[in-house]
């Protein structure tokens, strides 16, 4: 911020506003960033778990009726491990009486360690070939399956079919596959299983490429000789049967220890073993398999385990493969130990799951207080709106005695030389005797001119033009609160412009000595743009039926700066409109409340405001709203426990302020968060009718506020659009407020910049 100059020239230091507002202005990038991190954080959480949760559980391939015109006979008629030992394809067999006993899909939390349990008390060990977002999800599971000797293996991250997936897909399926053992083991593994696969003669046109490619990277890939079929669930013993191999043969027999209901699979597996083990099998891993065939004499396996596996070693920093101790009694000779940023990513991959898994159960449960709150908002404002309008309305409701004695209003206004002759000139309209106090806060653009040349030229001999320093809105109010010639004082800014029969309804409910402070109803004058249509949205449904409610309960929370009427004594024994917080009208109507003076809404005092025409403009106003609101309710927390009036407020409007207007619309974009979430990786269509369904009910709140205010009803159709785009950016506002609530920042008031196009209230039709 470089420093002013003055009129001769010479730069003159910065006054402590300006430095003040430097302060603050390099203050709110690093809050805006923090609200932007949060979001993006949230999206990571919701992505991440999504992710995990994709396409695990499904048992068909993703396409069919592929030819095998490139896959050699060899390997169609081959064993079934696969390996490329010096680039050569290779199929390995398992040795008669020997059972390489696998499990696909895991880990499941559930069955899992029930099947490890039935392993660990026959001493029968397995193959594992695990789903690589499971094992991220049960680290512990597949540490317990590695102490106890088992032997792992890939099973995809996501168990998708490889054989339609782009180099980058496997790569990364791969990669993150072995990260999750990394981080749950400490190991990775050369063992490969394709999702979908069967036995070798199943490979076709598709998935050979796949496991060539695999191959030269180190990798043995494993099918099946025996299908047990548990999948199915078709019985214990037929699982049994059909697990079973033919004449003594050895087989890579598989089972499924996750994926589903696998009871039948926990009956049937000891079952199993008792009957091999009578028949003279032997039970090993698919190492195992491998070294006994190749002591045996037959095709060597060290090109798919040993350590003239160099290709895949030397790639494992892309893959996940690396060096590792295979010495008897150490790892599996398939294992590796993960070491370098392998684990640690490994680790760092847990982590985020671990927090994945945490925050979506947290987050779920904060979607179901939303939805009740939301809901429940609606449906009391709906029936108590409903009751005020007819309270209101009906032919013998009356404050008491009209009131037609004259009353003082009060227009702050700072820079404000588009807007403040049509604010006069609404007010020469005016059917209620009043007195016009214009008070210029420093204005720079000629405001105070404009005014006397307006008041001049519409003959308005009860104006008075009060000049002072720039000190700010309440400074200013309170200024024409002080020199204000009548009992009841009008606020109202300098933007806005009342209709002829305004400051009359507004003044009405004087007529109760109780009453302290009345609410008139503000609407956009600029509605004709897509973010003004909006706001009008907003104005009508969030804000007047809000006021609605709050009037019955007797808990008003705040008279809007832009229509309010005040007794002047009330304001000046709260001691004024305070410079504590940036919503000087929240502070000063809660300030009321505590004085035991009864706050209300008048429906009928229209006002017409120009709403921010800009999402910047807009953002600068809401964030201001949000915070000031904030600071006031704390200011004034100790209403929760006094008594009267003011411990009413505390324990009734208080809650429902940070209820509603924090808690409530600061998660309510969970609902979108989530429909996506839910289209993305649950059910589209379920989804897509759930948000509907939102949308209907807020549709039909919004079309009752509308009928309430005369309004038309073409507008709604602005209103999907808005809970798509505005209420993500009032979300972003909300988060931004409390971050610097959190770390204590403090705000000035930012002024928005006006167009004067609000020049009368002739728009009230429409």
């Amino acid at each position: 911020m470089t420093a002013p100059t003055s009129a001769r020239g010479r730069r003159r230091a910065p006054s402590r506003i300006e430095r003040a507002a430097g302060r603050a202005a390099a203050l709110q990038k690093p809050r805006v960033i923090l609200a932007l991190l949060l979001l993006l954080a949230l999206t990571c959480v919701l992505l991440l778990d999504g992710y995990l949760r994709a396409e695990v559980g499904g048992d068909q391939r993703v396409r069919t009726g592929a030819g095998s015109a490139d896959v050699p006979d060899r390997i169609l008629n081959g064993g079934p491990i696969l390996t490329f030992r010096g680039g050569r394809a290779t199929t390995v067999s398992v040795p008669a009486k020997t059972i390489a006993l696998t499990f696909d899909d895991g880990p499941d939390p559930t069955y899992t360690p029930q099947v490890l349990k039935i392993l660990h008390r026959y001493d029968v060990p397995a193959t594992f070939f695990l789903v690589g977002s499971m094992v991220s999800r049960y680290p512990g599971t597949v540490k317990t399956m590695v102490d106890q000797g088992n032997e792992v293996g890939i099973h995809t991250f996501t168990h998708v079919d490889l054989s339609y997936q782009s180099n980058a897909r496997v790569n990364r399926e791969m990669r993150q596959s072995q990260l999750a053992l990394a981080g749950a083991a400490g190991i990775t593994t050369t063992l490969f299983r394709a999702p979908y696969s069967s036995e070798t003669d199943a490979i076709d046109d598709y998935s050979w490429p796949v496991y060539q490619r695999l191959g030269k990277e180190g990798y043995t890939s494993v099918f099946v000789d025996t299908d047990s079929d548990d999948w199915k669930k078709p019985g214990v013993s037929k699982i049994i049967d059909w697990a079973t191999p033919k004449k003594g043969k050895g087989a890579s027999v598989l089972f499924h220890d996750a994926g589903g209901e696998r009871t039948q699979t926990i009956e049937a597996l000891p079952r199993y073993i008792e009957k091999m083990k009578a028949k003279g099998y032997t039970f090993t891993t698919i190492s195992g398999a491998i070294e006994k065939r190749d002591t045996a004499g037959g095709p060597s396996a060290t090109t798919a385990s040993g350590a003239s596996a160099g290709r895949g070693a030397e790639t494992g920093v892309r893959t996940g493969t690396a060096r590792g101790d295979t010495t008897s009694g150490g790892l599996q000779a398939a294992h590796r130990t993960a070491t370098g940023m392998t684990l640690y990513e490994g680790k760092a991959l847990l982590v985020a799951v671990a927090i994945a898994e945490w925050a979506l159960p947290v987050l779920s449960g904060l979607l179901l207080v939303v939805g009740v709150a939301v809901m429940g908002r609606f449906g009391l404002m709906l029936l108590v709106a409903r009751r005020h309008h007819r309270l209101r309305n009906r032919r013998r409701f009356s404050w008491g005695p009209v009131v037609t004695r004259p009353v003082s209003v009060i227009v702050p206004a700072y820079n404000e030389k588009e807007c403040i002759a049509n604010t006069l000139e609404s007010l020469a309209r005016s059917t209620h005797p009043i007195e016009i106090v214009v008070v210029d806060d420093g204005s720079t653009d000629g405001t105070s001119e404009i005014a006397r040349a307006a008041a001049d030229r519409l003959g308005m001999t009860g104006v008075r033009i009060l000049r002072q320093e720039n000190a700010g809105k309440p400074a200013a109010l309170n200024n024409g609160v002080r020199s204000a010639r009548h009992d009841i004082v009008v606020m109202m800014d300098g933007d806005t412009v009342f209709e002829p029969e305004t400051v009359r309804h507004l003044v009405q409910p004087f007529a109760d000595p109780e009453v302290g402070a009345v609410a008139g109803n503000a609407k956009v004058g600029n509605r004709d743009t897509v973010i003004g249509a909006w706001q009008h949205i907003e104005y009508v449904m969030g804000f007047n039926l809000d006021r609605r409610m709050y009037d019955l309960l007797r808990c008003m929370p705040t008279i809007p700066g832009a229509v309010g009427a005040f007794r002047r004594d009330a304001v000046l024994e709260a001691g004024g409109m305070s410079e504590d917080t940036l919503a000087e009208d929240t502070d000063i109507t809660i300030a009321l409340h505590r004085a035991g003076r009864r706050v209300v809404y008048q429906e009928h005092a229209r006002a017409w405001t120009e709403a921010p025409g800009s999402l910047a403009q807009l953002w600068s106003q809401r964030y201001r709203w949000s915070y000031g609101t904030m600071q006031a309710l704390w200011k004034h927390r100790k209403s929760l426990t006094d008594k009267g009036p003011s411990g009413r407020f505390g324990r009734v409007g208080m809650p429902l302020v940070v209820l509603f207007q924090i808690v409530t619309p600061l998660f309510a974009p969970l609902i979108d968060v989530f429909t996506a979430y839910s289209m993305i990786f649950v059910d589209l269509r379920a989804a897509l009718l759930a948000w509907f369904a939102v949308l209907g009910v807020q549709l039909a709140c919004a079309a009752y506020a509308f009928r309430l205010d005369r309004e038309k009803y073409r507008y709604l159709l602005m209103m999907p659009l808005q809970q798509l785009a505005y209420r993500q950016m009032m979300y972003l506002v909300l988060i931004h407020s409390c971050v610097t609530a959190l770390t204590g920042g403090r705000l000035r008031w930012q002024k928005l910049k006006r167009t004067g196009e609000v020049g009368t209230p002739a728009g009230a039709n429409g």
